[in-house]
């Protein structure tokens, strides 16, 4: 009996072997090749300035069948028409199965991709489904035609300040003079040395003008001396052939300031996109105003912390340390104080050293992912390029090829001098840098 109950026992162990090995080994069977099809909201759109906050497009697809319960993030992967998706804009959406663009947010990935402000063009749209670590999928194309918009102002011209006393000497790059409210007045913020200058069109000599006597500007004139190192503004009147050059800064100021109430000031700097004045400033809990040339002759505060500024106005509050962009509309006396991310660059190469602190880029307002950083001065050795000052988000280049890896290797500088230095993170999974000598 008890050898007839161990054998019904064993018999009962080896059956739940059997099924429990052969759930072990089902595999889920993927019924879809591609991943699900995705529908646009519309064929064709007409994107306008004024109308930001409206929905653009909306992007949607249905839940796919993939033969087994899975969740799948997704990614929606936006090219030129016919592009190879080798470089596209990627905008993830998690889980979501469907992604609405406002005008706001479509508008500056189309002009990144390259599309021409007020020209009608074509646009591909496909969406990568994950599941995994390993298993993706790729849905075939949308086609949408779309005209976006310039959002950014052109004040550009083809006239600069060129000289001995401008960081690119006398072969240039020269310095940018910019369109005004007022036609053949044109306008240059600059950083100057003791030295001298002349204005140029074109970066070239072919047409030059210099000082002329009292003020005015004549062809092939004198050189213009800067006696004293500062930032100026410079005016440039074609009508009446003149030109003026005068001190001119705006800065930040105060307790929450890197330099306190006593300044020096954190300057801002020109931004033509906007037609507004910029800076990127570490603050500190406490607060601050705004100043011209680094005196309190004409300062502004906030009295109604509302973002107006009046003259003389109230301290304006910061109320946590950490890295700020502050945006000053002069013409509208309006401010801007929001929370900010900044790259720097960090090495034996630079003035900080390793320590820091970074010397920062200023990223181009009107083409978001790209970052400069202009006439830098580099020695013999080493950069890399992190975030906010901090070894947590770095990028060095492990082949020395101009692409970005997350820790990669250190940038040898091998040529003491001024550089251009431009970062390229319009596509955050292949960032590049180029690095250009004066």
């Amino acid at each position: 009996m008890k050898k007839s109950m161990l054998k019904i026992f064993s018999l009962i162990i080896f059956s739940l072997g059997l099924i429990s090995c052969e759930k072990e080994f089902i595999q889920p069977v993927l019924t879809a090749s591609t991943g699900p099809s995705i529908t646009l909201s519309k064929a064709t759109a007409v994107l306008v300035k004024e109308e930001v906050a409206n929905e653009a497009l909306t992007v949607s697809w249905p839940k796919p069948d993939y033969g087994f319960t899975a969740a799948a993030s997704y990614t929606i992967l936006i090219d030129k028409k016919g592009g190879d998706f080798s470089k596209a804009v990627a905008v993830s959406v998690g889980g979501d199965l469907k992604k609405t663009f406002k005008v706001g947010e479509l508008n500056p990935i189309l002009l990144q991709l390259g599309l021409k402000a007020g020209v009608a063009s074509g646009v591909d749209f496909k969406l990568q489904s994950v599941i995994g670590p390993t298993t993706s999928f790729l849905s075939p194309a949308a086609s949408f035609t779309v005209t976006p918009f310039l959002d950014k102002l052109d004040l550009s011209t083809n006239w600069g300040v060129v000289g001995s006393a401008t960081p690119g000497g006398w072969n240039g790059p020269d310095l940018p003079f910019y369109k005004t409210d007022v036609a053949n007045v044109l306008v240059a913020y600059v950083d100057l040395a003791v030295g001298e200058i002349k204005f140029r069109t074109d970066n070239k000599w072919d047409y030059n003008v210099g000082d002329g006597g009292s003020g005015s500007i004549k062809v092939n004139g004198d050189n213009i001396k800067v006696n004293t190192a500062g930032s100026y503004k410079i005016t440039l009147d074609l009508t009446k052939n003149t030109y003026t050059i005068i001190p001119y800064s705006w800065g930040v100021v105060g307790s929450s300031a890197p330099n306190g109430w006593g300044g020096p000031d954190v300057p801002f700097w020109y931004d033509p996109a906007t037609d507004q004045w910029r800076a990127i400033v570490k603050l500190v809990k406490g607060e601050i105003k705004i100043r011209f040339n680094n005196d309190w002759s004409l300062n502004y505060g906030d009295d109604g912390a509302n973002g107006t500024l009046e003259a003389g106005g109230a301290n304006i509050a910061i109320g946590a340390d950490g890295f700020y962009l502050i945006t000053f509309n002069q013409k509208e006396l309006k401010v801007k104080i929001e929370t900010f991310k900044v790259w720097g660059i960090v090495g034996s190469a630079t003035a900080g050293g390793w320590g820091g602190p970074d010397t920062k880029f200023r990223p181009d307002f009107g083409n978001e992912g790209i970052w400069y950083l202009n006439n830098i001065s580099l020695s013999v050795g080493e950069i890399k390029f992190r975030l906010n000052d901090d070894w947590g988000v770095n990028y060095g280049d492990d082949g020395a090829n101009g692409s970005l890896e997350s820790g990669g290797a250190n940038i040898a500088i091998g040529s003491a001098g001024v550089y251009n230095v431009k970062l390229d993170f319009r596509n955050p999974a292949a960032p590049t840098y180029t690095l250009i000598k004066n």
